[in-house]
């Protein structure tokens, strides 16, 4: 029987499981360090106190058939086919999907030490208990892209009691449209958020240093600013890109070892706009497409290729709020954008969907919002 090894449970391991669990014969197993699906969309509203539905991989996959093992992966032997995980455990494989994602770049200085990241749901809870002591004070939020803002306005919205700082190297959310934008904008300072432009040299245990020298006191510092793929693909000798990334092909298949695929934040993906960047939006598809590649290799057919194109930039504004910025496939902004309770409605709904996504795909089907992506948008 054939194995497959999935590395990581997020929404692309999760995907590419399931779909090769309902569609092949393989043995599947699917490993990850945590027992718990985290909802990685959902992480700014773990950091700002809400309480989530705790959802267990173990339920996701009941009656799957896959088996998970929970074990942090330690090491790949990419020429032997073997993953060795926590205790020394090794599993053979024929075919790896590497689900792994990606980790806060922690080069700046300070952040390894003094800043809260969202590398993982215990992160997020670390961060929504500082927040609970604090009974007064600044908090500051590093990055002006969709993660940032979604933090700075759900922590600010549930925290009324604390100033929060969003700091971005230029606009925030520059990847929206104008319209869009300046109804975030104006949302921030209804909210009473302080936004900054300008560079980070160093987090301080009490505070940011900007590049000007001058220094903002926080008493706790949320670091979004940059990811980078895990150091386990490089050490294993697979080619990566220079943030870390499994450099793939056409099929999701790495370019240097043909028996993996890398998917999600994990893989380096070229479309004809260039090299996709993390989201769930692209990130499931990915997972479905490796599967599918991989299914394609053992009934003896050629994969198709792997296309994609952007659909939207869903943007949560704390929990009454909300714009959506409607996209080309290369991801650049359209005119059109939702804004307000029809958009709240909408991240919702784009929050929650992959669970039901994940029972579909257990009974052999693909939603039809995924056809559209990965077909109807494409490029």
């Amino acid at each position: 029987m054939t194995e497959i090894l999935v590395l990581g449970a997020g929404y692309t391991g999760m995907a590419a499981a399931i779909r090769l669990a309902a569609k092949t014969r393989a043995h599947i197993t699917l490993i990850n360090a945590s027992p718990r699906f985290t909802e990685r969309l959902r992480l700014h509203q773990t950091a700002a106190g809400e309480k989530l539905a705790d959802h267990a991989i173990q339920d996701v996959i009941s009656g799957t058939g896959i088996d998970f093992v929970q074990a942090r992966v330690r090491g790949i032997d990419a020429e032997r086919h073997e993953v060795t995980v926590d205790g020394g455990r090794v599993f053979g494989y024929d075919k790896l999907v590497y689900a792994l994602g990606a980790v806060t770049d922690l080069s700046m200085p300070g952040v390894a030490e003094h800043a809260f990241v969202y590398n993982s749901y215990r992160e997020a809870e670390r961060l929504a208990v500082r927040l609970g002591e604090l009974g007064g004070g600044t908090v500051v939020v590093a990055g002006g892209g969709l993660t940032g803002v979604e933090s700075a306005t759900e922590i600010a919205e549930a925290h009324p009691e604390l100033h929060v700082v969003l700091l971005s190297r230029g606009r925030p959310a520059a990847m929206m449209g104008r319209g869009a934008r300046d109804y975030l904008m104006r949302a921030m300072d209804r909210l009473g958020i302080e936004v900054r432009e300008g560079g980070v040299t160093k987090v301080l245990p009490d505070g940011v240093e900007l590049s000007d020298g001058e220094i903002i006191p926080s008493e706790a510092t949320l670091w979004t600013a940059g990811t980078k793929g895990l150091p386990l693909a490089a050490q294993a000798g697979l080619t990566v890109d220079a943030h870390g990334r499994i450099v793939v092909d056409e099929t999701l298949r790495s370019v240097s070892h043909p028996d993996v695929y890398a998917v999600g934040d994990s893989a380096a993906i070229s479309q004809s706009y260039g090299v996709m960047h993390g989201t769930c939006q692209g990130g499931i598809p990915t997972g479905l497409a490796a599967a599918g590649s991989i299914i394609a290799v053992l009934r003896g057919r050629r994969p198709k290729p792997f296309r994609f194109g952007y659909f939207h930039q869903p943007l949560s504004i704390g929990r009454k709020d909300g714009v959506i910025q409607f996209t080309r496939p290369d991801d650049s902004p359209r005119r059109a954008y939702l804004k307000g309770a029809w958009a709240v409605r909408y991240k919702e709904t784009v929050s929650g969907s992959p669970l039901p996504t994940y029972r579909l795909l257990a009974k052999g089907l693909v939603p039809v919002w995924m056809f559209l992506l990965v077909v109807g948008f494409g490029s």
